[in-house]
């Protein structure tokens, strides 16, 4: 594979230590596969960050400055994708180099119907073993709790039946160290599933080591908001009454065809069997923007389609698809191969695909683009902590309204308190110490984001009041 240079890359060694004090540690695991003697092991807030020996911790090395995904010495996604796909096409700067885009879902057997949206991840993944492109998925599926102390991490499958466990989403941390060891230990040729962090981070692995880079022959994306921590899940049974450590298995996203896709349920199942669910609007921290128990890291991510992906997939979250509960994806496919084997299914039926331009996946996730791009731009002019994030595009604040950059703030806020919070919560078993705060916290949040509720009405007349004076 030929490698194009990025040219705004610095050469600057770093360690992990380095890269998990300035909060953009996202705990992909790729640093430590091939550690003696490290892991990746959650932190007191639910989040995975990289363990080992102390002289490889604080090592400033250029070789793991290369390889982070969120380093400012690693390439960006732009030099990547180049390398990846010279011939595809540039729409923009948000969705990357594409062959071709899509909405719709899968029309054969249960695809559809198992998967959070269209079905379209498991039967990529599917038809790749199917037709011998691949020998085996890299994919994250359920773990036991009581056994593993998660609820999900990767895994390996070499058939399409043990593929259809990891249907549907999670928003759960999540690591590569396992399966990149699997990979290194058995020869095949894999796929690997992942968000977009995750995928650029196999990409710069794939770099280095060659082993990696015969092996992972196809990348398969998932377009993402942000990455959560495992409180989410406690957060889950506070509110739902139930205790963490009889938990046994949860799902983000039960899907009932009678409601829109948009409307999200979270479902507990419990050792005993019996399960509790709730509807996420009905939850402290239900409102997926305004970032409760996100990722430090993602506060600096400006890849929202997985730009790096093979293929990369995400949800059709405008009408008249969000309102289908059945689900819907969007496909944005880079691959000339993989766009053969779309196409040809197409032909044939099995896919309900309808060809889309790049406005329209911009479209489907506008909140998400608005995030990494205006607030990122916003949220680089106030960055002072330890190692400075190197992105596509340079701190400004753009002649942004002071309300929205109130909004970026309270994010920024919920996003780091949240996990503060909720850790005293934990210590002190009162839970009412986080869904409190949540609740006032949400408060404010959508009192700015959509003027609801007596403080919305108030932050709108002290804004025409001010529009009035500048005009």
């Amino acid at each position: 594979m030929q490698h194009f240079p990025d040219p705004l890359a610095r050469e600057q060694p770093l360690s992990p230590r380095d890269i998990v004090r300035s909060g953009l540690c996202i705990g992909c695991g790729s640093c430590v596969a091939d550690v003696p003697g490290a892991a990746m092991r959650f932190d007191e807030h639910g989040l995975l960050k990289p363990d080992g020996p102390s002289d490889w911790y604080r090592e400033r090395t250029a070789d793991f400055a290369r390889r982070c995904p969120f380093s400012p010495a690693a390439a960006n996604e732009d030099a990547i994708a180049l390398s990846r796909f010279p011939h595809a096409q540039v729409a923009d700067g948000k969705v990357g180099r594409f062959d071709g885009a899509y909405v719709g879902h899968v029309a054969e057997e249960e695809f559809r119907a198992n998967g959070s949206s269209g079905g379209m991840v498991t039967w990529v993944a599917a038809e790749l073993l199917r037709t011998g492109r691949i020998d085996a998925v890299a994919h994250v599926a359920p773990a036991n709790p009581a056994n593993d102390g998660r609820f999900f991490r990767y895994g390996i499958s070499r058939t399409v039946e043990e593929l259809g466990n990891g249907a549907k989403s999670r928003y759960y941390p999540i690591e590569l160290s396992e399966v990149l060891r699997e990979i290194r230990a058995v020869p095949g040729r894999y796929a690997v599933v992942g968000v977009p962090c995750f995928i650029k981070a196999i990409h710069l692995l794939r770099r280095s080591d060659p082993i990696i880079a015969e092996r992972v022959t196809h990348t398969l994306g998932l377009f993402c908001g942000h990455m959560k921590s495992a409180r989410f899940v406690e957060s889950f049974a506070w509110q739902l009454g139930q205790e963490l450590e009889r938990v046994r298995a949860v799902d983000y996203r039960i899907k009932d065809a009678g409601r829109p896709a948009n409307w999200y349920r979270a479902h507990l199942t419990m050792e005993d069997g019996s399960a509790a669910a709730q509807d996420w609007w009905h939850l402290v921290d239900g409102d997926w923007g305004a970032g409760f128990f996100q990722a430090s890291a993602c506060n600096f991510c400006d890849d929202v389609v997985a730009e790096t992906a093979d293929i990369a997939f995400g949800d059709a979250w405008v009408e008249p698809y969000s309102s289908d509960g059945r689900g819907t994806n969007v496909v944005v496919v880079r691959s000339p191969d993989l766009h053969r084997m779309v196409e040809e299914a197409r032909a044939a039926g099995r896919l309900e695909l309808t060809p889309v331009d790049a406005a329209f996946i911009e479209q489907t996730q506008a909140a998400g683009f608005r995030q990494r791009r205006e607030g990122l731009a916003y949220r680089l002019t106030w960055w002072r902590r330890g190692v400075r994030p190197r992105k596509r595009l340079a701190p400004s604040a753009g002649g942004l309204p002071w309300r929205r950059k109130l909004v970026y703030r309270m994010r920024a806020h919920i996003a780091a308190w949240s996990h503060r919070m909720a850790a005293v919560a934990h210590r002190t078993g009162r839970p009412a110490i986080y869904t409190r705060w949540g609740r006032w916290a949400l408060t404010v949040y959508q009192a700015l984001t959509y003027s609801r509720g007596p403080m919305g009405e108030w932050l709108d007349r002290v804004e025409k009041r001010l529009g009035d004076r500048a005009a």
